[in-house]
């Protein structure tokens, strides 16, 4: 059960957060609370597991980039969390996650790779591969981005904070 604190604090992170030196700041004060209450917060909701991540969304197009590829890769399980790591670490890697393969589509570790154009992007990869000693992979290059929103668990103001 969450408390009223709890779900304003929810509700203030769930939108889009100030791009300033203090962030925090600015949003506790936009709820009327202080940044060190509203860092305890999200921190105890963490802790719980209430709030397992949350996180920017980039509109790769908006931000510049020309290509954007989702990596699929196959990866030994006992060497996911090594390869992720290394996969992660580049700065032209957005998301790095471990998905289920099936029969038809064995890859298992999925990464969003951001560049100037698909040959960058293949560059990256084939670097990537070379470096965490992975030689199954595919590229898969985003046509055309849709609209990103983000989930809305405690409207405010009857607002939708969804970007």
């Amino acid at each position: 059960m969450l408390t009223e604190l709890e779900k304003k604090v929810i509700a203030a992170i769930q939108g889009d957060i100030p791009i300033c030196e203090r962030p925090y700041q600015a949003l506790a004060e936009r709820i009327g609370l202080s940044e060190k209450t509203l860092l305890a917060t999200l921190a105890d909701l963490r802790r719980r597991d209430l709030i397992r991540r949350f996180g920017a969304t980039l509109r790769h197009q908006k931000s510049g980039y020309a290509a954007n590829a989702m990596g699929a890769w196959q990866v030994d399980e006992a060497r996911v969390e090594e390869v992720g790591r290394i996969m992660s670490a580049c700065r032209q890697i957005s998301h790095c996650y471990r998905r289920n393969p099936t029969g038809a589509w064995p890859y298992n570790l999925y990464t969003m790779i951001h560049a100037e154009s698909e040959e960058a992007c293949w560059d990256i990869a084939r670097g990537l591969a070379r470096e965490a000693g992975v030689d199954q992979f595919t590229l898969l290059f985003s046509r055309r981005e849709l609209k990103k929103t983000s989930m809305t668990y405690f409207p405010t103001d009857g607002a939708d904070n969804r970007s």
